[in-house]
């Protein structure tokens, strides 16, 4: 309850007796409810990440191949089509067009290639790991205002949270159409002796191999890397190579188009044709807004080295060698890439093709799982399985719930469209869409992570917008067929996604406003008042500080609880992964008499709570080393009466004075076993703190030490049980319409089909205990 403070006459300096003890017992209450800063302080920082071998470094460099830029290969299949739908007619607009797609690669992959989170869960102790990258920016720069400004109101977070979902769902709905386009784009290459039945047969085939690709991806992003990685590397010789043949067969007149002069008169001839075509221009770089997403599974560095020194020059061979045939076959416009091929390869080409557009697909894919598993960590998007494939990489998964949801908006797109220039248009708006959100989030990294100069920010903007909003306005034109698919996507996505983490936010607030008082728990002696059966509970919940109430709620309706209870908070950061040695925080909460501790598992974005039989083992073990670490700091204490954790820092005055001023309140506190107070990191009761020096040494550090011990290793044998929340989100009476379709509805679909904490947490079935509980919002 607020408490309405009044002015009164008491001179400046003194308080009212009344005044002292609601501080008191405000700081007492805030002392008793630290989070665990001082414990992350007191872990090892030794551990740095190791650089890379040359010999990996060229090693991920191919695996990258099949991953990151299959996508981006096989766009030659069908980039000259959807530039010229409707026929050349002019040989001039080739080479205009080839200029286009010459400085697109220069600009978009080649050289392109704050705290504002809205779930309050972070504290400093999170910025002490080793992989936590945390720069200041100096007083008064521009960083340090845009920064301030971002954090200042509440709702440019919220808007700066729908642009990074709004980039989010258009990735999404880029892994729907990528393998829709690729696959449909390769298989056009048969030959059917019957032209009516040709498309149907093209559509099928499609079809088929696109449900072979997602049942293949179970197998992990490593095994099919080396397996898809050699078909990369040679299509992407063999394009080359065809590129030169073609160059020196047809036209070698075609380099000119290096000068961007014929850019110029390419629009100067065509006018608004010119400017409506740059849609089809756009998809010759597709596969670049994937490149963000797909950092995760490789070095940032193995990319470059594979996209400047190989993928780079072979595309360039590619699109020069087309354009040399097209030259002089201008009726070949709608096969331009097959049609262009020598008689002697066509079909070992046709073969490579469609397994090169295959692992095109995967890009996406992957970059979806990817970007998915992001979400979710941050809250933004329903809880799905998402699985480590690798041992050696931490960053490549597999999400099965994602990967069927792909193949089936794969499908239907594929059968839906007739003609390859509407999924175009539907792809090519998905893509520029996600590139702008890519520019505009690059900007603030730019300013408020890698420092530049704003001079420099203000270049990057510039070139990055007109390019990219260059080619949204020619999409724009294109939106009635076809470009809408990829909208009604990201409107779906975008809907699940807010409601999804409106209910996270309101959830942890929840946690927040109804935490228990740590005074009460204190007040309720060292067996709670209740039965302390043998065994550990390990309660599961969203705070790193304070006691959750489904605590309370489970011992007010089951009056017992078990001999040792640890709550566990599984905690995802902004780093990318947090060191196995720093994963786990620890902290005992009350006397040790109690038995009760706070672990924090700490996870990173890359990283994954995943199955793993020795979690619990781990957690118990880190317990152990804290109780023996904890028994070394404390020479002269007594396990009874006196608690601390790694360090010692006694306030008798303040004790003296909270005593004295708390006499009024003995019946808040007639269950207490003493006066308890506390500073940073210490549970003391009164009378210890006077007679500390006379406390007897007969219990040495090691017999204290090997008690505690024995009596964790009692419990863990008589078994551990696991107690989690089972919250249900219900709008308040009286919300308006929205509200609570949002929440009774959406919401509440949503939480039924998705995984439930207990399978994303990997707990075991037969130990776990779930408390229900309704939160109205």
């Amino acid at each position: 309850m607020a408490e309405r403070v009044e002015a009164s006459s008491v001179p400046e300096g003194e308080n009212t007796i009344e005044e002292r003890e609601v501080g008191a017992m405000w700081e007492l209450e805030q002392k008793l409810d630290q989070p665990m800063d001082e414990e992350a302080n007191k872990l090892n920082n030794m551990y740095r990440e190791k650089g890379l071998s040359m010999l990996m470094l060229l090693r991920l460099s191919f695996q990258s191949l099949g991953i990151v830029y299959g996508d981006l290969g096989t766009s030659p299949l069908y980039v000259f089509y959807n530039t010229f739908p409707d026929g050349i007619d002019d040989s001039e607009d080739v080479i205009g067009a080839l200029s286009l797609i010459i400085y697109s690669l220069l600009l978009i992959p080649l050289i392109k290639h704050a705290k504002v989170k809205l779930i309050p869960n972070q504290h400093r102790s999170d910025e002490d790991l080793t992989t936590y990258s945390r720069t200041v920016s100096a007083e008064g720069s521009f960083a340090a205002k845009t920064k301030k400004w971002l954090e200042g109101k509440e709702w440019r977070k919220r808007a700066l949270l729908v642009v990074v979902l709004l980039g989010t769902c258009m990735m999404i709905g880029d892994g729907i159409l990528t393998p829709a386009i690729s696959v449909l784009s390769a298989t056009g290459g048969i030959k059917v002796n019957n032209p009516k039945m040709s498309g149907d047969i093209v559509v099928l085939v499609a079809i088929v191999i696109l449900i072979g690709l997602f049942s293949m991806q179970h197998y992990g992003t490593d095994k099919v890397g080396w397996l898809f990685a050699p078909i990369v590397l040679i299509w992407f010789l063999f394009i080359g190579a065809t590129g030169m043949y073609n160059i020196c067969k047809y036209d070698t007149s075609v380099l000119k188009a290096f000068s961007p002069t014929y850019i110029y008169l390419y629009f100067k001839r065509r006018g608004r044709d010119g400017w409506i075509s740059l849609g089809g221009i756009l998809l010759s770089i597709t596969g670049t807004e994937a490149l963000y997403a797909d950092i995760a599974y490789f070095p940032l560095l193995a990319i470059q080295l594979a996209f400047t020194f190989f993928v780079f020059p072979c595309l360039l061979l590619a699109y020069c060698g087309q354009a040399a045939y097209l030259v002089n076959h201008k009726e070949h416009y709608q096969d331009a890439f097959y049609a262009s091929i020598p008689d002697s390869v066509y079909w070992p080409m046709f073969i490579v093709a469609t397994g090169a557009a295959i692992v095109g697909s995967q890009a996406t894919i992957s970059g979806t799982y990817s970007i998915v598993k992001q979400a979710v960590a941050h809250g933004c998007f329903p809880r799905v399985k998402i699985v480590h494939t690798s041992k050696k990489f931490l960053g490549q998964i597999y999400c099965p719930d994602i990967n069927w949801i792909l193949m089936l908006g794969c499908i239907a797109v594929t059968a839906s469209f007739k003609k390859q220039s509407q999924i175009g248009n539907a792809y090519g708006t998905a893509v520029v869409l996600v590139m702008l959100v890519t520019t505009l989030l690059m900007v603030l990294i730019m300013l408020l992570v890698w420092h530049c100069h704003w001079i420099l920010v203000l270049i990057f903007t510039f070139l990055s917008f007109f390019v990219e909003l260059s080619y949204f306005s020619a999409v724009i034109f294109k939106i009635d067929e076809g470009g809408w698919v990829p909208l009604i996507i990201a409107a779906i996505s975008l809907l699940v996604m807010s409601v999804w983490h409106y209910a996270t936010v309101k959830k942890y607030e929840f946690e927040m406003h109804s935490k228990v008082s740590m005074s009460w728990i204190l007040g309720l002696g060292p067996s709670l008042g209740l039965v302390r059966v043998p065994g550990i509970g390990l309660v599961y919940t969203e705070l790193a500080s304070g006691v959750p109430h489904i605590f309370s709620h489970f011992i007010t309706n089951l009056p017992a609880i078990h001999s040792v209870v640890v709550f566990v908070c599984v905690k995802y950061l902004p780093v990318y992964t947090v060191p196995e040695e720093e994963r786990f925080l620890v902290k005992r909460i009350g006397p040790k008499t109690f038995r009760m501790f706070r672990c924090v598992a700490r996870y990173g974005y890359k990283d994954l709570h995943k199955k793993d039989d020795d979690f619990e083992n781990k957690l118990l073990t880190k317990l152990s080393s804290f109780i023996r670490i904890e028994t070394m700091m404390e020479p002269t204490s007594n396990s009874s009466t006196y608690s601390s954790t790694y360090s010692v820092n006694h306030t008798q005055d303040s004790t003296v004075d909270l005593i004295h001023n708390n006499n009024n309140n003995m019946d808040m506190f007639s269950s207490m076993v003493d006066y308890t107070v506390s500073t940073l990191d210490t549970i003391v009761s009164a009378e210890s703190l006077h007679n500390a020096v006379s406390f007897s040494q007969d219990n040495t550090i090691e017999e204290e030490e090997t008690d505690e011990l024995e009596f964790l290793k009692t419990c863990k044998e008589s078994g551990v049980v696991h107690i989690m929340g089972n919250t249900v989100v219900k709008a308040r009476t009286g919300s308006w319409l929205p509200k609570k379709i949002a929440i009774d509805y959406v919401y509440a679909f949503l939480a039924k089909i998705c995984r439930a904490n207990s399978v994303i947490l990997h707990v075991p079935h037969e130990t776990l205990l779930n408390v229900g509980q309704v939160f109205y919002v």
